[in-house]
């Protein structure tokens, strides 16, 4: 309990300290000794001088409405009020001037159990204290997150995804939904949530992530409220590791691809890359998928029958089609031209090798390609193509203050007079 502002009881209590080790030393008692001091006393029950608006011991209470409480009478007011939840967690709340009415200012979880409790002080400053608890009721609707890749082993390209069971569309809503979803990894990053729609947002650090680090995704999303009437759902954590930096750079003008791993250059690669018309996107893949082998038509990139290929040791880099795989058929090509649709082709034997050196989440950079720019969303993880002021622009609180986890010290301090 924090002091109480000068008053004329203030004033003697302080005489009553001002003497205080005077009289220790000589064994006598002041101020008509400890039981004048009203702070001192043992905190009488306070039920007759508070009222609750918004809670219930009996029933369960709507979390959608604030807590209140008040002094009631003339003679008494409130000088610390904290309500938390089975967790320890704080619900922010403002105390009036005048100490006779609290309320909280942020929303109570559903679900959720709550304690409340009460001092108060009488026209005397004798101390009172009041404690209940109470419980919120179920939410109607609740919003899960499901995170993504799978938990394993991927490349430093690798972006970490949420997907939402309902499409959250305002932005305080999306704050609260982005506040509750964390990443916590080591080495440390400095990361953050990228909104892509209303359902769906994306987590990656300004840079690549280090090699070898252990990622640990979780939502804390559980019982709170989003938006009227919807409330978090509990969502299942994720563990990533990444592996080597493995980059594949793809020169479409010298048709050749450089394969690095954390920084060393280990193989160079004849390859031909898109023909005029079906040039290759330019900028920073990932791969989404290996497949041993995999059909291709003709059919579906408009050509019709023109061909009807069964393609070995392909790695995926668009959902549209892009592929690193063999082409045997442009051995004589590669090196020297680009003649695929799109793909990037190299001999059997290089196209093995690379097949068994990548992972998921490993980067394919093209560069040189008279191709369009890799888009950031919309036919794979084209997220590093996205500049990192504009990737922190998608967030609803990169830029904006903190949460109130913590309880606000109006919540806490006594009043003024």
């Amino acid at each position: 309990m924090s002091h109480t502002p000068r008053s004329p009881r203030s004033r003697t209590v302080l005489g009553c300290a001002l003497l205080l080790a005077p009289l220790i030393a000589t064994g006598l008692t002041g101020c008509g000794g400890p039981s004048s001091d009203p702070l001192a006393a043992k905190p009488y029950d306070a039920a007759d001088q508070v009222a609750f608006s918004g809670v219930s011991e009996s029933r369960k209470t709507d979390p959608d409405k604030p807590l209140e409480v008040t002094a009631k009478g003339d003679d008494s007011r409130l000088t610390d009020v904290t309500a938390t939840d089975s967790a320890g967690r704080y619900v922010r709340g403002e105390l009036t001037p005048d100490g006779k009415r609290w309320r909280s200012t942020v929303p109570l979880a559903a679900g959720t159990h709550y304690t409340l409790r009460v001092s108060t002080e009488d026209s005397g400053g004798a101390p009172g204290r009041r404690t209940i608890g109470f419980d919120t009721s179920k939410a109607k609707s609740r919003l899960k997150v499901t995170f993504g890749p799978e938990a394993g082993t991927y490349g430093v390209g690798q972006p970490i995804t949420a997907k939402l069971s309902a499409p959250v569309k305002d932005a305080s809503a999306r704050a609260v939904v982005e506040r509750a979803l964390k990443v916590d990894s080591q080495p440390a990053v400095d990361g953050v949530w990228h909104w892509v729609d209303d359902r769906n947002l994306h987590y990656r650090p300004r840079d690549y992530w280090p090699a070898h680090a252990t990622i640990d995704v979780h939502a804390n999303l559980k019982g709170i409220r989003v938006a009227s009437g919807i409330y978090g759902a509990e969502s299942k954590p994720l563990r990533l590791t990444t592996g080597d930096r493995v980059e594949a750079i793809t020169d479409s003008g010298t048709h050749q691809m450089t394969v690095l791993r954390n920084g060393q250059a280990i193989r160079t690669i004849p390859i031909t890359t898109g023909m005029p018309g079906f040039d290759t996107r330019n900028g920073i893949k990932v791969i989404l998928a290996k497949e041993s082998s995999v059909r291709m038509i003709g059919a579906s990139i408009g050509l019709g029958n023109s061909y009807d290929l069964l393609v070995h040791w392909a790695a995926r880099v668009t959902w549209s089609g892009e592929y690193v795989h063999a082409a045997p058929w442009s051995t004589g090509s590669q090196g020297a031209a680009n003649v695929s649709h799109g793909c990037t082709g190299m001999s059997n034997d290089n196209a093995r090798w690379f097949f068994d050196t990548v992972r998921l989440g490993d980067i394919v950079k093209v560069v040189n390609s008279r191709g369009a720019m890799m888009t950031a969303f919309d036919n794979g993880f084209g997220d590093w193509n996205v500049g990192w002021d504009k990737w922190r622009a998608g967030s609803a609180v990169a830029t904006a203050p903190p949460d109130g986890s913590a309880p606000a010290e109006s919540a806490r301090l006594r009043p003024q007079v």
